[in-house]
This record gives C-alpha cells, sequence and structure tokens, in this order.
C-alpha cells in the first residue's frame, strides 16, 4: 500500500514538474503572442517592420510615349496609362491564363497516362535449415501505360466545365478593363469640374475685390458708410474662403486622378481640357436598343452565362459518375540479375470494367447538388440580367436630365450675368444699394457653379452609359451615337 502512495506521489510530483517546465505559447520570430492586455497594443517582430520598411510607393514615372506632354494628358492617354499600369487588370489577366491552363489539365485526361520507373535493389536470404545463405542484385527498367477509353462522357463534360470557365475569366478581365476605364474618364471630368469651379470662384473673388475698392472709394467721398464697407469685406473673406475650399477639392480630384491612373497622389502630371470642353451632344440611340445591346454586349452578363455553362458541364460530370468506366493498363519491362548474367522480361496487359454499384447514393446526391447549382447560377443570370437593363434605363434617364440642367443652367448663367451687369451700373451710378449688388454677385457664383456641375454630369453621365449597356471601349471610345446640332444643349 505505501508502495502505491510512493508511486503516485512521484507520478504526481513529475507531472507538476513538467507543468512548470511546459514552455509558454510563442509568437512568431521572438515577437509576443498577443498584447499584453486588452489595453495594449501588440508589437511586431523586427522583420515585419523591416518588410514594411520595404514596400516601395507607386512609381511617378510615365510611359516614354507620353512624358512629353505630362502637363497635357488626353483622356485617352489616361486610359491607356491606367490599363498599363493597373494591378487590378493583371491579377484578372492572369487568372485568364491560370484557367486557359486548366483548360489544358482537363484535355489531358483524354490521352493515356505513361510512366516509367527503373529500380535496383539487393538480396540476402537468411541460412536456414543447412542450407547457405544467398544473394543477389536485380535491376532494370520498366513502362506503364493507363488510359482510361470510355466513361460516358465525364471527361468531356469536365473539359467543357473547364473551357467555360476560361471564357468566363477572360470575360471578367473584359469587364474589369471597362470599368477601369470608366472610372479614369470619371475621374478625368470630376478633375476637370473641380479645376473650372475653381477658376470660377476666382473670377469671383476678383469681382468681391471690386466691389470692396469701389466701397471704400464712395465711403472717401462721403457717399457710402462704413457698413457698405463692412458688407464688401465679408462678401471679399467669403470669396477668398470659397477660393481656399475650391483649390483643396481640385487637389483632391487630381490626386484622385493620379491614383485611378497607377501614380502616387502626389504625381506631377496635368491634363488637357479639350476634351471636357466639348460640345455637348444627345444620344440619338433609343433606350430600348441600349437596353438590348447591353444584354449582349456586356463582359459581365457573358461571364455570368460562361459560369452557367461550366455549372451545367459539372453537372454532366457528376451524373456520368453513375455509369460504368472501361480503362486499360499496360505494363513491360525487364529486369537484370547479378549484374546481367540473368535476364527476364515482362508484360502485362489488363482490361477494367468498372461498375458503380453502391456508395450510399453519394453519386446520385453529388448528380443532384450539380444540377441545382447550375440552376441557381442560371437564377443568378437572370437577376443580373434585370440589373442590367435596370442601370442602362436609370443611366439614361440621368443623361437625359443632365442634357436638360445644361440647357437650363446655360440660361440662368446667362440671366445671372445680366442682372450682376445691372446691378453694378446701378451700384455707379448711386441709384442702388451693395446689397442689391451682392445679392445679384451670389446669384451668379451658384449660376457658375451649376453651369460646371451640370457639364461634369453630364459626361460622367455618359461614360456610364457607354458602360452600362457595353459601349465603352478599351481605348476609352465610346460607340454610342451621338448627334451635335446647334440647337443642342451646351452648344451656346
Amino acid at each position: 500500500m505505501l508502495m502505491d502512495i510512493d508511486r503516485r506521489s512521484l507520478v504526481l510530483l513529475a507531472a507538476a514538474i513538467l507543468a512548470a517546465c511546459y514552455p509558454p505559447l510563442s509568437g512568431a520570430q521572438g515577437a509576443a503572442p498577443s498584447a499584453p492586455s486588452s489595453a495594449q497594443a501588440w508589437h511586431p517582430p523586427a522583420s515585419a517592420v523591416d518588410e514594411a520598411r520595404e514596400s516601395v510607393p507607386p512609381s511617378d514615372s510615365l510611359p516614354a510615349s507620353v512624358v512629353g506632354r505630362r502637363q497635357q494628358l488626353t483622356p485617352d492617354d489616361l486610359v491607356s496609362i491606367a490599363l498599363q499600369q493597373s494591378p487590378e487588370t493583371r491579377t484578372t489577366w492572369l487568372a485568364a491564363r491560370a484557367a486557359a491552363a486548366s483548360l489544358g489539365e482537363a484535355r489531358s485526361t483524354l490521352f493515356p497516362e505513361i510512366t516509367g520507373t527503373a529500380g535496383i535493389n539487393r538480396i540476402k536470404t537468411a541460412a536456414t535449415g543447412g542450407r547457405v545463405s544467398a544473394q543477389q542484385t536485380t535491376y532494370g527498367p520498366s513502362l506503364s501505360v493507363n488510359w482510361l477509353l470510355l466513361d460516358f462522357g465525364g471527361r468531356n463534360a469536365t473539359i467543357d466545365a473547364a473551357r467555360q470557365e476560361m471564357f468566363a475569366a477572360n470575360w471578367n478581365h473584359n469587364a474589369l478593363v471597362a470599368d477601369v476605364v470608366r472610372r479614369t474618364l470619371q475621374g478625368y471630368f470630376a478633375y476637370m469640374g473641380a479645376r473650372a469651379l475653381l477658376d470660377a470662384q476666382r473670377a469671383s473673388l476678383n469681382d468681391a475685390q471690386i466691389n470692396l475698392d469701389a466701397a471704400n472709394e464712395r465711403r472717401t467721398v462721403g457717399v457710402a458708410t462704413i457698413a457698405d464697407v463692412l458688407q464688401a469685406r465679408t462678401a471679399f473673406a467669403q470669396a477668398q474662403l470659397a477660393v481656399q475650399q475650391a483649390d483643396g477639392a481640385a487637389g483632391s480630384a487630381r490626386g484622385a486622378l493620379a491614383t485611378l491612373i497607377g501614380l502616387p497622389p502626389t504625381a506631377s502630371f496635368d491634363v488637357d481640357t479639350a476634351e471636357a470642353t466639348a460640345p455637348i451632344a444627345e444620344v440619338s440611340d433609343t433606350v430600348d436598343e441600349l437596353i438590348r445591346r447591353g444584354l449582349l454586349d456586356r463582359p459581365d452578363l457573358a461571364a455570368e452565362r460562361a459560369t452557367v455553362d461550366a455549372r451545367r458541364a459539372d453537372a454532366r460530370a457528376a451524373h456520368s459518375a453513375i455509369y460504368p468506366s472501361l480503362s486499360t493498363t499496360i505494363t513491360g519491362g525487364t529486369l537484370w540479375v547479378n549484374g546481367g548474367s540473368q535476364t527476364f522480361p515482362s508484360y502485362n496487359v489488363g482490361l477494367a470494367l468498372t461498375i458503380p454499384i453502391f456508395n450510399g447514393f453519394g453519386w446520385q446526391y453529388a448528380a443532384e447538388a450539380a444540377s441545382l447549382t447550375a440552376d441557381a447560377e442560371t437564377a443568378r443570370l437572370h437577376t443580373l440580367e434585370q440589373q442590367v437593363a435596370l442601370q442602362v434605363f436609370q443611366t439614361w434617364q440621368q443623361l437625359r436630365t443632365a442634357s436638360q440642367s445644361v440647357t437650363t443652367s446655360d440660361t440662368l448663367y446667362a440671366d445671372a450675368n445680366q442682372s450682376v451687369d445691372a446691378a453694378r451700373a446701378r451700384y455707379r451710378e448711386g441709384v442702388g444699394t451693395l446689397l442689391e449688388l451682392l445679392t445679384a454677385e451670389s446669384a451668379l457664383v451658384n449660376a457658375r457653379a451649376q453651369r460646371i456641375q451640370s457639364r461634369v454630369d453630364w459626361h460622367t453621365a455618359l461614360v456610364q452609359l457607354a458602360h452600362d449597356a457595353g459601349r465603352l471601349q478599351p481605348s476609352g471610345a465610346t460607340t454610342l451615337h451621338l448627334t451635335t446640332s446647334p440647337s443642342a444643349p451646351g452648344n451656346h
């Protein structure tokens, strides 16, 4: 009994010693596995910090073809640079290449699998029953051929699935290219709008300076009060603030455009303004035609259709597992014994018929799951088609509204400009008040901003419509039918 107690004590003591010596959970490369407490930050290992320091920001360099006009990049230049330097398009391009390789792998199942082996063995038998031990060395090559001859369409279905996956990957690449083009062009017009607004605010600041000078002169000659001067000063300060805010917005839009084309936000470049000042035109395509073209030409829809076909092929492949398969095996080789003193050629030819009998209905369930997955993908395609039709319709409406807004904003700007001229003339003649002039100029400031924004909205909606209807080319051009006439909005 004492022996049993002593043994238990020794076991417990040994367990306690091992537990005390058990090392704590260690972190990666010497770092702590976690922060000391929930109120403290975790400190990474030095290697992780060194890797972060090795990260290089995007280069400020441009392709040699556009370096000479760095300060006058056209929209075509911006699109070309964006597509060349976009990590997103490289990702989808590599995915498409990987899908093509997967198709090659699927096709390889149509051919026999041939393997060759070469081996050497040294054997020594033990002496038993009065016999002496024997030694021998055997070596030689062998060739094996395995070929699936018949499988009731399983391989062909797998190849079809891989082919459609390749198509889907390429269509997804095209869709991303179109999206990069859309974002780049819309970024260009957003920057152009911000620059135009900055110029407009500077013009307003100049008007405010003129008003302030006039108020000071009128007070000097005794025809204005200090209240007029203070009002003019307030308007001047507000115009200064508007210029500063517009300058910041223009810088931010320029940095966003730089990021869109793969440059750092601080990159030194500028753009040509000709495209942004082009006359506004009407789209002659009907909305029904644009919807029809969008359903036919949208690359993301084409990718989804290819995915549906791939899932249907998967269903055929899963269904083929229920049927028998026929394969053959051919093996041949030569065995040399003891340095070639004895040679033993051999071969084996076999034909095997594999018949699925029962696996707990696993084959049937797999076929049903694959079929239902194909049905679900088809439903997803129909949903996407509805979304595309709605996108085209809404963008078409937005473009119509933007066209009308351009016309209205032009009229508003012209009227506000005339109102300022009249108020300024009345003020100079002494029959109008400074408050009347400042009110008219405030309306002119708003009219300028609305006129600029309406044009930005029109260009943005045009690019979006071209994208949604599948009419936006990788070069940045659009195949929408535009009709420019003297009466078109924005041409006066």
